[in-house]
């Protein structure tokens, strides 16, 4: 598929939804079906070994990957440095795909907004992956992760904060994670010929 450029440059993909939601296998069948092919920021590649030093430097638990001491001290600078690697990279015209929950950014639309001109402005597509307690609950006790326990010790409050079946008041993409969704390769086919432009080509980059 071939895609379009924009004034501002290359489209940013923002792959968005709940920690276990299935964001990684959304991006990895995006990057097959896009061209030109985005650039991947996936943040637990990107931050992982630096949030887990961070963490060890001020005695906090290894898991604790959620809440205010986190979200105030650790992910404004992943997201930070997210937001201006892909603004960066987009600049020249590269499409690319910041892969991460995104939660506080997608659920208010003034901040939404505010977000996208950081970004570098238009086309910006949101992906939306949406889950459920039930099905976080299964992959992230399935995965094994150590870096998900504080999620697992305190689900309740976890699903409470991040809402996974709840779609993002702005516009944005739906793709369905839950355990009884249909498959997500046929979802993302699906929802890249919605996106279609007239001229037959999708917004790739």
């Amino acid at each position: 598929m071939s895609g379009e450029g924009g004034a501002a440059g290359g489209t940013v993909w923002v792959v968005a939804g709940a920690p276990g939601a299935g964001k990684s296998t959304v991006a990895d069948l995006l990057l097959r079906r896009l061209d030109p092919v985005p650039a991947l920021l996936d943040k637990d590649t990107l931050f992982s070994g630096f949030v887990a030093e961070v963490l060890a430097a001020h005695g906090r638990p290894y898991g604790e990957r959620e809440g205010a001491w986190y979200d105030e001290r650790i992910k404004v600078h992943e997201y930070g440095g997210m937001t201006a690697a892909a603004a960066q990279i987009r600049a020249a015209g590269c499409p690319v795909m910041p892969v991460a929950p995104f939660t506080g950014q997608v659920r208010d639309p003034a901040r939404w907004r505010s977000w996208v001109a950081e970004l570098g402005g238009e086309p910006v597509r949101l992906v939306w992956v949406a889950s459920d307690g039930a099905t976080l609950r299964a992959r992230l006790g399935g995965r094994g992760r150590s870096r998900d326990s504080g999620k697992l010790d305190g689900f309740d409050s976890f699903v409470a904060r991040v809402r996974p079946d709840e779609p993002p008041p702005v516009e944005h993409i739906a793709i369905d994670n839950r355990l009884d969704a249909a498959p997500l390769s046929q979802q993302v086919a699906a929802a890249l010929a919605r996106v279609t432009r007239p001229c037959g080509h999708a917004p790739g980059g």
